[in-house]
């Protein structure tokens, strides 16, 4: 499909009345697998289904996870990660290897409902210093190339998701807005190439991103209740962020001769832990806000009519990057065992009450936290503290988070049982010299969101101990044994 430029108010209506025909129905969520004890895919299947999700995405082209959705009947955008750019995008080979491996296999062998490929994750953010400019469009050329050779090219789509930062608005309003100058002409090929894919533009929108960097973004701009006071762009009123984030994308692509190209929100959300802005309150408004204002077909100023999105996400991650910051680890409408963190209507099977993971299976409960005779001044605390939480996960704690307020011997104890409880409860690993001892007291205080965790059980334990008769927990201790002898020795 060649490049069409709207110019008058028929091809607009014919143009959006085309996209709320071939909108998809239902809300989609983001699959995110960085935890150390991630659930069975067959169970996060099972809260997809359960909860009326119709659509997912991934970051990867993970077997069993993609396995487990054979059959569903949920959608799937599976991923291609940017450190495998490179490879796909310099060898036509390795594109064809990766199509008929990831996709064609679990179409035809699985019964695996793919229609996009997502073709590396926000490559061009200005934090990578450039890294994926020059192997994201060869990528996404030599991925959809594979697809029509293996005969999927009308079945499976291209795309790749971008962050809203590869545009902006010269003018502040969303009619100012055009493509980051420093990637224009590179964006302008790559939005040719979906066009004529007939492939859409997916873009991730964070209005908490913004409310995050900037303390002086409004607060209510970010929401969808109609309680900030609207930004008014030639008549066309906008009462949050989302709306115009979207717009000024939207006249980005008109304004290069695009303005028919569908877009895809592949990720929005609000996380729930790691910031004082970032609390289940925000989370929940935020999330039913979004829901709410998307049902009907509603749209935005300029593109009314239905929106195709993904929420961001589906259940926490522990050990993705801090980086950005600590809220990162805290995007889930579930918990790391999956378990709902507050209501939400999501317009399908629910009237509110998510659906949370059933089965699900526990450690023993126990907590490591810091001996009552142990000192806070004892010169072991620091370099402990920081060694726990360096390869555990801490982000709870802080000014504005759930543990934020527990003390200094709580703030010690937490640490203490993240870290046992990543390592399976191991008793090497509630070790920390004087300072720490088990208990199967519950140290989680009776009032606020702060929570000690128990760790679920790696889903691969069983299999283990039934096809080699050990569990982790005993393989974990016997290569502390193996690394202490060879210590010695």
């Amino acid at each position: 499909m060649a490049k069409v430029a709207v110019k008058d108010g028929l091809n607009i209506g014919v143009l959006y009345l085309f996209a709320m025909l071939c909108s998809v129905t239902g809300i989609g969520v983001n699959w995110g697998t960085q935890a150390s004890h991630p659930l069975p895919p067959d169970t996060i299947v099972k809260i997809l289904r359960d909860n009326g999700f119709q659509r997912v995405k991934l970051f990867d082209a993970d077997y069993g996870t993609l396995k487990a959705l054979g059959k569903s009947g949920i959608e799937v955008m599976v991923g291609i990660p940017n450190d495998m750019l490179a490879s796909v995008g310099g060898s036509m080979k390795a594109a064809e290897k990766w199509v008929a491996k990831n996709v064609s296999q679990h179409i035809t062998s699985n019964n695996v409902n793919i229609r996009y490929v997502a073709v590396g994750n926000e490559p061009f953010l200005e934090t990578y210093n450039g890294s994926y400019l020059g192997i994201t469009f060869p990528a996404l050329r030599n991925i959809q190339s594979a697809l029509v050779k293996a005969g999927l090219g009308s079945q499976v789509k291209v795309t790749v998701p971008l962050n809203a930062d590869v545009y902006s608005s010269s003018s502040g309003y969303p009619s100012g807005g055009d493509f980051r100058t420093d990637i224009h002409d590179l964006m302008l090929t790559i939005v040719n190439f979906l066009s004529v894919s007939g492939a859409p533009f997916t873009v991730n929108i964070y209005p908490f991103i913004s409310l995050y960097s900037d303390p002086n973004f409004p607060v209510e701009y970010a929401f969808f209740d109609g309680n900030a006071s609207p930004l008014n762009d030639g008549g066309m009123l906008y009462y949050n962020m989302f709306d115009a984030n979207l717009d000024t994308l939207a006249y980005a692509l008109q304004k290069n001769g695009f303005a028919n190209l569908p877009i895809i929100v592949g990720e929005i959300g609000w996380p729930t832990d790691g910031d004082q802005n970032a609390n289940i309150e925000y989370a929940r408004r935020f999330n039913q806000g979004f829901m709410s204002h998307i049902s009907g077909g509603r749209g935005t100023p300029m593109r009314p009519g239905p929106i195709d999105a993904y929420l961001f996400s589906l259940i926490d991650e522990d050990v993705k990057s801090i980086a950005p910051g600590n809220f990162e680890r805290h995007w889930g409408t579930f918990t790391f065992d999956g378990q709902a963190k507050y209501p939400l209507n999501l317009g399908t099977t629910n009237s509110g009450a998510l659906v949370p993971a059933k089965d699900v299976h526990y450690l023993e409960k126990k907590w490591c936290v810091m001996r009552p005779s142990a000192r806070l001044d004892d010169p072991q605390v620091a370099p402990s503290v920081s060694y726990a939480c360096g390869l555990a996960d801490c982000t709870s704690l802080g000014y504005g988070t759930s543990c934020g307020n527990l003390d200094a011997r709580g703030n010690i104890s937490y640490a203490f049982n993240s870290y046992f409880q990543k390592n399976n409860q191991l008793e090497v690993a509630c070790k920390f010299p004087n300072l720490s001892m088990i208990t199967k007291i519950d140290p989680t205080p009776t009032v606020g969101n702060c929570k000690f965790q128990v760790m679920i059980q790696p889903y691969y334990e069983s299999a283990a101990a039934q096809r080699y008769g050990f569990t982790l927990k005993q393989l974990g201790l016997v290569s502390v044994l193996i690394l202490i002898l060879l210590t010695v020795l």
